[in-house]
């Protein structure tokens, strides 16, 4: 059931869009500038380093024809650029550069603008529409990647229960063991062949093209996820005979290095690997994840041994299991602040940035996963400290008729008439003997027995070991919306980035610097509804016009929506409405017949769609004359 709620969660989940994480910095030659003579290349500078595929650049002349090319490949080798080379002999005109790389997090990124040579070209060129990221392709890859991280924490936590708390009764550990190695190896293996699809935005059949899946063995995440692969296979295959005529340490050792292992293939591909501070944000990554794994697969493994084993779990394993989470709750702390000062840079970033509210939501889920955690090392405790006591109440023995008031056996002769008178002296209870209301609140008390106080039993180590399953699963419950929020987090552009971002000189897209600007802002009243629309008319006069329109996001980034729709209306005149009819240019709309048949006052319409259920209409006069 858990693991079905799981599933669903990370479907629906997935159907949210992801930001990568490097952004544009600078382009040479800038957006929308005017160059006098050729430039030689078009080069890209991003705020991390990014991979490069075949086509990850297109540009098209001013008569929209596409540009033969050079190579793609990184300036002067540096990782955070992208430059192609372009031929000699182009003629006067505003050329459309469209590109897409890969980020260091694995996240494709792309984006388009315009340059002009000599002077701009009387009518906007046009750019394709087949840049942006396909929505099959990105919910199947996603939905992968989720579960890979799941089946990662299970494998690993699950392991490391074993060897470390050393339960006698292994056999309800199979199951997650099996379903973590098998649920990792078809993920990986599903990521890896979804791979060129997802980084090229294209359907998931094109999966089958053999030339672009070798292409992607070649990159960062394609080799992260073969050497995955491969570690799954070798510890099937190799390293599990071998550690079990080893011994325990044996076992120890190898699912040591193997988890380890494991954890550099995800920071090796992620953003750990790029941007400041690399081998300290690559160890914190690896120490992150394996302590996470420990702390969430081992709940999981510790709530199935108290639910299934067919004897109970005794004290000890549970003592070691809670010092396990203790110290992976504290290697979690210190790496998550390290990591959270190294994404956000700033304390501001924490309410003005997408990725410091979801980073401050999974500090909020975190504290209720540490109250949990301190109720179920509360119990563990009292657990431990009741299997260690001796019995505090004494079997009563059956006494004889007549016997005299602590006689016993071995104890004098009984003698009835010393004792016929005498009536029985009630027991007093200790301090040690009347447990605490709360520990006891499960547990009845005994029947009355005349004569003497009702006194409830204390607590078994029974109940102790029933609260403590309660403690553990809402602490599962708790740890499943933690693993959730951090996988949203990993695709979220961290606030140092896209602060860096915003410094670098808002991008330009396809378009000519026309007669009639206007910038209008929207807000459809979602988290990230706002942003606004930059237009752009050419001439801006009776006749036939060109237009363009660019959809800028809350942070003034370059963003895609489904749907914007621009018409016309002469109220005066009753002319209109007058369907702009624009068109989705990849990363821009834009339209070159536009006709608007008299001068004046026109009430320019503009409805933007951000997603299917959310959109909104602004309105804005426009004069145009002859």
């Amino acid at each position: 059931m858990l693991l079905g709620g799981m599933l669903v969660l990370l479907v629906l989940g997935s159907a949210a869009p992801a930001s990568a994480h490097a952004a544009l910095r600078a382009s040479d030659p800038e957006a929308g500038s005017v160059v006098k003579t050729a430039p030689r290349h078009i080069t890209l500078t991003f705020t991390e380093s990014v991979g490069l595929l075949d086509d990850s650049f297109r540009v098209y002349s001013p008569d929209n024809h596409r540009v033969e090319l050079g190579e793609p490949q990184h300036a002067d080798g540096a990782s955070d650029t992208a430059r192609a080379a372009l031929p000699a002999g182009l003629a006067e005109g505003t050329y459309t550069v469209a590109w897409r790389v890969v980020s260091a997090d694995s996240h494709p990124v792309s984006g388009a603008f315009t340059f002009s040579l000599g002077a701009p070209s009387p009518t906007p060129p046009a750019a394709p529409g087949d840049h942006a990221e396909h929505p099959v392709t990105k919910s199947l890859y996603d939905t992968g990647r989720y579960l890979a991280y799941i089946a990662a924490a299970l494998l690993i936590g699950t392991a490391a229960f074993a060897a470390l708390c050393r339960p006698p009764d292994t056999a309800p550990l199979r199951l997650p063991l099996l379903t973590g190695w098998w649920t990792l190896l078809i993920a990986t293996s599903a990521l890896l062949v979804l791979r060129a699809p997802y980084e090229n935005g294209t359907s998931p059949t094109t999966a089958l093209d053999l030339g672009a899946f070798t292409g992607t063995l070649s990159g960062r995440p394609g080799l992260a996820m073969l050497t995955r692969l491969a570690l799954l296979l070798l510890t099937a295959a190799v390293l599990l005979p071998l550690a079990r005529r080893g011994g325990p340490r044996a076992r120890l050792a190898a699912g040591a290095a193997v988890s380890v292992a494991l954890a550099l293939t995800w920071a090796a591909a992620e953003h750990a690997s790029a941007g400041i501070q690399v081998p300290a944000a690559m160890t914190s990554s690896v120490l992150h994840l394996l302590a996470t794994a420990c702390w969430l697969g081992g709940l999981t493994a510790l709530l199935l041994t108290l639910y299934r084993a067919e004897t109970p779990p005794p004290p000890e394993t549970v003592a070691r299991f809670s010092r396990l989470a203790f110290l992976s709750v504290t290697v979690l702390v210190v790496t998550g602040l390290y990591q959270s000062w190294r994404g956000l840079g700033s304390w501001s970033a924490l309410t003005d940035s997408s990725y410091g509210r979801t980073l401050t939501a999974k500090l909020a889920a975190a504290v209720f996963l540490l109250a949990a955690a301190g109720l179920s090392r509360r119990w563990t405790t009292l657990l431990v400290t009741r299997a260690a006591a001796p019995a505090t109440v004494d079997a009563r023995v059956p006494e004889p008729v007549g016997a005299p008031v602590g006689a016993g056996p071995g104890g004098p002769a009984p003698v009835a008439a010393d004792t016929a008178d005498v009536p029985e002296v009630p027991e007093v209870p200790t301090a040690a003997d009347v447990p605490n209301a709360a520990d006891t609140a499960d547990v009845p008390g005994e029947p009355d027995v005349p004569g003497e106080p009702a006194v409830p039993p204390p607590p078994t180590a029974d109940h102790y070991r029933r609260a403590l399953r309660r403690s553990v699963l809402a602490e599962v419950m708790v740890a499943v919306v933690v693993l959730l929020i951090t996988t949203v987090l990993t695709g979220t552009l961290p606030a140092r980035a896209e602060a860096e971002a915003a410094r670098a000189p808002r991008p330009q897209v396809a378009g000519l610097p026309g007669a009639e600007a206007f910038t209008i802002p929207y807000d459809v009243g979602t988290p990230d509804g706002r942003g606004t629309v930059q237009i752009q008319m050419d001439p801006g006069r009776v006749g036939e016009n060109g237009l363009q329109a660019v959809v800028f996001g809350p942070r003034d980034a370059l963003t895609f929506v489904p749907e914007l729709r621009i018409s016309f209306t002469l109220a005066a005149k009753d002319v209109g409405p007058i369907d702009a009819r624009l068109t989705d240019r990849g990363g821009y709309w834009a339209t070159s017949d536009l006709t608007l048949p008299l001068e004046g006052t026109w009430t320019m319409k503009l409805t933007i769609r951000v997603s299917d259920l959310d959109q909104v209409t602004e309105t804005r006069q426009v004069e145009i004359t002859r």
